[in-house]
């Protein structure tokens, strides 16, 4: 029996309340940039990667993310949980197929979801090399907000801890994560350990590496972005402006959306 192609998860449960009045009338993962809203900015790079079976975790406002190409998993209690509660809404797909998990409110290059699908691992993530331009545009204090990162042989080693030494940081992670069942089963283990409520991505990658499970890191250089406030609207749209913007994830496939976008 052939294996089950791999499936995208988008958790979008989120209000994302740093973005102030965008997100008072809609959920965060609608707020536009480039002329799309995040979700359409997502949801072609994936189909561009050849996944077509997509799903969403939502909270915040969830009638409002109502499309029929996207399978639908509500939290209910997302004003009291992180990430990994929202994962949980959606583990029936998780036990049942390799699943890209995207967060909402990022985007990103089609080669990106393309080097996951194709991984030889059972969790697999990848992380931006380039990092440190992206961060230094986004933040006075780039060591105010980026964390760990550090990776052996394609594996990680660690993620998600305060840093002071940047030069120490081998990349940032992007928000994206691929479990297969079998490394979602591992997951479940972790998550059961503790509590889920409480639990980030990133805490939950950690404990996997601590608990003997191998995380396989994929690298890449730029070519995406995360929305966390007004101002980081603000500045990729200036971004976008100069050619060669090394976090510009258009490149060379937003001519496949109807209209294009660069």
């Amino acid at each position: 029996m052939p294996a089950e192609p791999c499936r995208a998860i988008v958790l979008a449960a989120g209000r994302g309340s740093r973005l102030g009045a965008l997100t008072a009338t809609r959920p965060k993962c609608l707020v536009e940039l480039a002329g799309r809203s995040l979700l359409d900015w997502q949801t072609a790079a994936l189909h561009a990667a050849g996944i077509t079976r997509l799903g969403i975790v939502r909270g915040y406002r969830a009638h409002d993310i109502a499309r029929p190409a996207l399978q639908p998993f509500d939290n209910q209690r997302w004003q009291h949980g992180n990430m990994v509660a929202s994962l949980l809404c959606a583990r029936s797909w998780l036990r049942a197929a390799p699943c890209l998990v995207v967060y909402g409110d990022v985007v990103f290059h089609p080669q990106a979801a393309r080097a996951l699908r194709a991984a030889d691992a059972d969790v697999a993530l990848t992380y931006d090399r380039a990092w440190r331009a992206l961060w230094s545009a986004r933040f006075a204090r780039p060591e105010d907000d980026c964390e760990s990162f550090r990776s052996e042989g394609g594996r990680l080693v660690e993620i998600g801890r305060r840093v002071t030494d940047l030069d120490a940081v081998q990349g940032q992670f992007m928000g994206l994560v691929r479990f297969t069942p079998a490394g979602w089963r591992a997951a479940e283990d972790v998550i059961a350990l503790g509590d889920a409520s409480t639990l980030q991505t990133t805490e939950l990658l950690q404990r996997l590496v601590e608990h003997g499970v191998a995380v396989a890191t994929l690298p890449v250089r730029g070519r995406w972005c995360e929305v966390d406030d007004a101002r980081d609207l603000a500045l990729y749209d200036h971004a976008l402006r100069s050619p060669g913007w090394t976090h510009d994830w258009r490149q060379g496939w937003s001519d496949e959306l109807d209209g294009g976008s660069s």
